[in-house]
């Protein structure tokens, strides 16, 4: 993947358009990596800087450019007013008109709802997986317990054995 992202970083000229890798493994570089969620490797992310989204699309050169050349352009943002619609300035305005501890408090509630969600998620993932885990056990020892009453496998060796035009 990482000869098509460089031939990628070649091919766009725009230059609204930054492609550019950060190397998260390198501890000069764990504070962006952990503000935008980078948990593998390699993660793609799009859009303005401040607050950028998940690529979740084809990781070949053709699928990347294509999504380049189609969904990355300049967004709405206080650094480009005059692409957001009146709704989106009227949410700016009211947004510029806090004070940065309550913008700050504004989103750690939001940051704090979305990690609740995370751990209820993750709680349900792992109720469900002990349940599958239980019902594959039972059902197991019940496939083992029905072969066992049927004499599953002398059954078999012996359809095997008249089969073959083995003699018994």
């Amino acid at each position: 993947m990482a000869a098509d992202w460089e031939k990628l970083a070649e091919e766009i000229t725009d230059p609204n358009i930054m492609i550019a890798e950060v190397d998260c493994t390198a501890e000069d570089s764990e504070q962006v990596c952990d503000e935008n969620g980078v948990e593998g490797f390699p993660t793609l992310k799009f859009g303005d800087s401040s607050f950028l989204d998940n690529y979740e699309g084809g990781r070949d050169f053709d699928s990347m450019s294509s999504f380049a050349k189609t969904s990355l352009k300049a967004t709405c943002s206080p650094k480009n007013i005059d692409l957001c619609s009146d709704d989106q300035k009227e949410i700016i305005g009211k947004f510029l008109a806090m004070s940065e501890e309550d913008l700050e408090e504004k989103l750690i509630e939001v940051e704090d709802l979305l990690d609740d969600m995370d751990e209820k998620f993750e709680e349900s993932t792992e109720s469900l997986q002990s349940r599958y885990e239980e019902m594959q056990a039972k059902t197991e020892a019940t496939k083992n317990e029905a072969k066992k009453k049927a004499d599953y496998g002398i059954l078999k060796a012996v359809l095997a054995s008249k089969s073959s035009g083995g003699e018994l």
